[in-house]
């Protein structure tokens, strides 16, 4: 997490209240309606570009690679990864996650 003071405060109690609505999701499929409800073709796919970006900075992919194989700009690319280390920590918390359900489902399997 970066120790620098954010410009404006971001957690404000609109979007606690859609974190929470998230939250309530239970899955995939009622996630996939209710963002296809929440937002444009654009921003989903502006979303699902950026989480790509994510998991193949996970990779280890050098950044023109991935914006290579993305289509998402270098920029986009540099953003993606400077969150991905010095954000909140919800891309890891979910990268982490998936791995782990990964590897769980695997050895159940």
């Amino acid at each position: 997490m970066s120790t620098a003071e954010p410009s404006h405060q971001w957690q404000t109690p609109e979007i606690t209240e859609l974190g929470e609505a998230i939250a309530s999701l239970r899955t995939p499929a009622e996630a996939a309606r209710f963002l296809r409800d929440l937002c444009t073709l654009s921003e989903l796919e502006a979303m699902a570009h950026r989480w790509q970006v994510v998991r193949l900075l996970e990779e280890g992919l050098p950044y023109l690679e991935i914006s290579r194989r993305t289509h998402a700009s270098t920029t986009t690319v540099t953003r993606v990864a400077h969150w991905l280390r010095f954000g909140e920590g919800g891309y890891r918390l979910v990268l982490d996650r998936l791995r782990r359900r990964r590897r769980n489902s695997a050895t159940t399997a």
